[in-house]
């Protein structure tokens, strides 16, 4: 079996685990010869941009065996993220080697800000790409040309993949291992890693949940602006009680087509959406905060507390209780009213074997995206 040379690059201010996360899961990457033999799948190499020697951001020292000057064969290029990026010097070098190369290469990912490196040389234009939600309003911003997906944790489009922070890098490589050589090997290099092959969810749930800020969304010509930023101010202040579209428009002193049809100019999506995009990021911060459950379903003004549970297990890939275990400041409550609830929930979350042939649906941004709907519109 022949081994596919993986090429990593590297520059002065990467991010250690963008490059050794993806880099050791290649490493161990091995497939079964007929004797039970283990054979290298993938010959990782590091490429340094600017010379063979470069420091991560963390102070790792690293040694490349290859430099942007020799003349390679790849079959994959992995550009990782790193503070290096953010220096228009380097994002320049790199997207120049990145664009010199990128037709006798077979495939091209990036890593959190790896994007950087990438998005310059306009391969990625209309394209489907994902980052760190951290970063995710600046690339769509500075690269508008970009179909920004910030809560995806990987994404293929074409020949390029990008994937999102840190650890992201790992969920990168076992993709394009299980694209090379099937599941079953991505599975073992899983294991041996002590990670999960597929993870639940998107980066939403990572995100911290931020406060409303109108200043940051979409500037439009639209009639009523300023009185739609006022309705919004007062929704975020009054998420439990009735706010059904006939009452808001009332309020708006508008006919609800009217203000149906100027709420999704001014902010992107229609009021409902809207709505419930802020009723799950407060109930996210509320969460972490250690309240329960049910309380916190009632209080955001849902009257079916499993729609609550399920609904939100959708966006963000866990049910309220193990969100609030992963990432709450305190122990979480019991929540004996809907316990019966999360029992038969958790009956319905997919095992092993109904994976096989499953697609994950597409995950959006909820929360975070909307003030970047100018940014993807119409692409």
């Amino acid at each position: 079996m022949e081994r596919r040379r993986i090429g990593i690059l590297g520059y002065d201010g990467v991010t250690a685990i963008n490059l050794v996360g993806p880099l050791e899961a290649f490493a161990n990457s091995f497939a079964l010869g007929q004797g039970g033999q283990e054979i290298a799948c993938y010959d990782p190499v590091i490429i340094g941009c600017a010379s063979d020697q470069f420091s991560a951001d963390s102070g790792v020292t690293f040694r490349a065996k290859f430099s942007t000057n020799d003349d390679l064969t790849l079959d994959t290029l992995i550009v990782p993220g790193g503070r290096g990026l953010l220096c228009e010097e380097t994002s320049n070098r790199v997207a120049e080697w990145v664009k010199a190369n990128a037709e006798r290469t077979r495939r091209i990912a990036s890593v959190c800000t790896g994007i950087y490196g990438l998005a310059p040389t306009g391969l990625l234009d209309g394209r489907r790409v994902t980052t760190h939600w951290q970063f995710a309003p600046e690339v769509a911003t500075r690269f508008p040309k970009l179909r920004l997906e910030e809560s995806a944790i990987v994404l293929k489009d074409g020949k390029f993949y990008t994937a999102a922070g840190a650890t992201a890098g790992i969920d990168l490589a076992l993709t394009l291992i299980a694209e090379d050589f099937g599941q079953e090997t991505a599975v073992r290099v899983a294991r041996k890693l002590l990670v999960y092959f597929s993870r639940d969810g998107g980066q939403e749930q990572y995100a911290e949940p931020a406060a409303l800020d109108v200043s940051v969304l979409p500037q439009t010509g639209e009639l009523n602006t300023a009185r739609m930023e006022k309705l919004v101010l007062w929704i975020d202040k009054h998420l439990g009680e009735d706010l059904r579209l006939d009452v808001l428009a009332k309020r708006a002193l508008l006919s609800k087509n009217e203000f149906i049809q100027q709420f999704t100019a001014r902010f992107g999506v229609p009021p409902g959406l809207f709505i419930k995009n802020l009723r799950f990021n407060e109930a996210r911060r509320r969460l972490m905060s250690g309240r329960n459950a049910t309380e916190i379903a009632r209080s955001l003004g849902f009257a079916d507390p499993a729609y609550f549970i399920q609904e939100f297990r959708r966006r963000f890939g866990a049910l309220p209780d193990d969100y609030q275990r992963r990432f709450g400041s305190s122990p979480a409550p019991a929540n004996l009213e809907t316990e019966d609830v999360v029992d038969e929930l958790r009956e319905l979350r997919p095992t092993t074997k109904r994976l096989e042939g499953y697609r994950r649906p597409r995950i959006t941004s909820f929360t975070t995206g909307v003030r970047r709907q100018s940014c993807v519109s119409g692409s």
